[in-house]
């Protein structure tokens, strides 16, 4: 616990909006950063470890890899029909509860995927699980920006979101684990159940915990929060409102002007571009790698685990230089530029010839542009919206960017099972995410500094 407040501390140092209230700030992000940060990691997991279970559960169910990626894609169909309706629901009646029903909800769902038992079934129960899982995301930037002023939100957001390099990290050594651990000589379940059915439920139920345990962790927002003292609330009140006073003028203020701005439109085209990759990734690395290397489940997630140690490096390290120089664009159409490289180069896999290493560092360098542009993308994309068209704003951009979610995993499904290769794919999923940098160095540059 020492070193991970040694770190949070570390994220807020240099950019404290006033010295008297710095010490609140970062006892702010030390109770609260850490928690929704394993939420996030469990959210993650639990999106994405059906790209382990693939590797067993589709033989099981019958299923091809067409079917897979619909199955994979579907998910954020739910997802972006939900994003603004829950987002606005969480306005309505609070974040502590809205979050907490949300985390239930999908984590019943996700262990729900363990009993599944065709298309159909697996078709309705991933709907759902995005459906319930829409609002969490943008719930949960809207909440930080509760409790953070601007110059803050960045870093604050940027080490939030390193839980996605680390559930890969964790989730894919795990998931191995469990595939490996849970399979018998003869092929047989154990309690009846195979072992990507105990993936789904070993990963699934902790979710429960957590969202029960959001209503007892976190507080509502600075005014309600019992570990504060009341003049460390009213200060810490008053950065916040001398922060919105001075929001640029550039921003939406309404949810009304939001719609109505080509560049929240922009910023969601990005996002979808950034998210393109982030799910190509995310789904079809074991595949990948299985093809490369063979079929060890413990050593599949084990070289899983690689993209997302480098990704975790390089999110933080860029995360560092953005906030020190103030600098948005280019940080983010940097690391879109690393991943357009690293996916091209892992397509050249099974082009040149068959070299597994390369297509390892071809992935490695794909996760680590596309996971950081991830991080680099909201505080660019925040610039655009005021206060009250956050909760509107924030959830259409995730909304439009979701829609990747379905399309990206889809794409690739369609295009392996057309040629018997990924590689195409990637090469697609390249020329998408330099369209989108393309954008973002056309956005204004007034809206580039925090």
């Amino acid at each position: 616990m020492s070193e991970t407040g040694s770190v949070m501390s570390a994220v807020i140092a240099d950019n404290d909006p006033e010295d008297g209230t710095r010490d609140l700030f970062r006892r702010a992000t030390l109770r609260i950063v850490p928690f929704i940060f394993v939420c996030y990691l469990f959210n993650y997991l639990d999106r994405v470890n059906v790209g382990f279970a693939k590797l067993q559960m589709l033989g099981a169910l019958g299923l091809d890899d067409r079917q897979y990626g619909f199955a994979a894609g579907i998910f954020f169909l739910g997802y972006v029909a939900c994003g603004v309706p829950s987002n606005l629901m969480l306005e309505k009646f609070g974040a502590r509860r809205w979050i907490a029903i949300i985390m239930v909800v999908w984590g019943a769902l996700s262990a729900g995927l363990a009993f599944v038992h065709g298309a159909s079934s697996f078709y309705v129960v991933r709907f759902l699980t995005g459906a319930a899982e829409a609002g969490f995301f943008p719930g949960l930037m809207l909440y930080l920006t509760r409790w953070f002023p601007s110059r803050q939100r960045g870093r604050v957001m940027a080490l939030f979101m390193a839980a996605i390099p680390l559930s890969g990290v964790i989730g894919g050594p795990l998931s191995g684990w469990i595939l490996s651990s849970f399979s018998t000589k003869g092929g047989e379940t154990i309690h009846g159940l195979a072992p990507w059915q105990w993936l789904f439920l070993l990963q699934g139920l902790p979710t429960i915990l957590l969202g029960l345990a959001v209503v007892f962790l976190l507080s509502e927002n600075i005014a309600s929060a019992p570990w504060l003292q009341k003049p460390d609330r009213e200060a810490m009140q008053a950065v916040l409102v001398a922060d919105s006073r001075t929001a640029r003028q550039t921003t939406a203020t309404t949810f009304r002007q939001a719609l109505q701005s080509p560049w929240i439109w922009a910023m969601g085209l990005v996002y979808f571009c950034v998210q393109s990759g982030v799910y190509a990734i995310n789904f079809w690395l074991p595949t990948i790698i299985q093809t490369n290397f063979g079929s060890d489940m413990q050593a599949i997630g084990w070289l899983s685990a690689i993209p997302y140690v480098v990704a975790a490096l390089v999110m933080l390290a860029t995360g560092r230089l953005a906030d020190r120089s103030g600098e948005r664009r280019w940080h983010l159409a940097g690391p879109m530029l690393l991943a357009a490289a690293g996916l091209f180069a892992g397509s050249l896999n099974g082009t040149i010839g068959q070299h597994p290493s390369l297509a390892l560092f071809g992935l490695s360098l794909g996760a680590s542009g596309a996971l950081t542009g991830l991080a680099m993308f909201w505080p660019l994309a925040s610039s655009f919206l005021g206060a009250e068209a956050a909760a509107g704003g924030l959830a259409l951009i995730n909304s439009m960017g979701q829609i990747a979610g379905f399309a990206s995993p889809w794409i690739v499904g369609w295009i392996r099972q057309a040629t018997g290769s990924t590689d195409y794919g990637l090469i697609l999923l390249a020329a998408i995410m330099l369209g989108g940098v393309s954008i973002v160095l056309s956005s204004p540059k007034s809206s580039v500094r925090s």
